[in-house]
């Protein structure tokens, strides 16, 4: 654990975990549909739960178990070498629910559905650092709107 000071409060912070730790009032895996991140960076993986709670979306950390999603959010660290095999992973953990992935490797202005989306069997792609625009769009491209 790392300890940062503020003030006389000392703040508590992880290091990289397999999911992102946001708290998210889970009650058992019944619950878990909505949106799925599987994100190793906990500051991305709190950005992007933010974003997309503050847009309406109901939003999940993956869990070695799977479960239902509507639709799930992953962040690859290694797309050409190790990325086919972990998009097959999250299918496995989540059968039927499209999938985009987010990566730093992506080069800027990828095209979302383009050659690279269709490679790693995925229904969009992100490039790293994104927008919450393009994270949105996506997001509303995939499975709609929130609701």
């Amino acid at each position: 654990m790392f300890q940062l000071k503020s003030g006389d409060a000392r703040t508590e912070i992880a290091p990289k975990s397999q999911s992102c730790t946001v708290p998210l009032g889970l009650s058992g895996p019944e619950t878990m549909s909505g949106i799925v991140i599987y994100e190793e960076d906990d500051l991305m993986c709190a950005l992007l739960v933010e974003w997309l709670r503050a847009a309406g979306y109901r939003v999940h950390a993956g869990t070695p178990n799977g479960g239902a999603a509507d639709l799930v959010i992953v962040s690859l660290y290694m797309p050409k070498h190790a990325g086919a095999k972990r998009v097959q992973e999250i299918y496995a953990a989540h059968p039927g629910a499209p999938l985009i992935a987010i990566s730093g490797q992506f080069s800027s202005g990828l095209p979302a559905v383009g050659s690279t989306a269709q490679t790693l069997g995925v229904q969009q792609v992100i490039a790293k650092p994104l927008t919450r625009a393009d994270l949105l769009e996506a997001v509303h491209a995939v499975i709609g709107p929130p609701g």
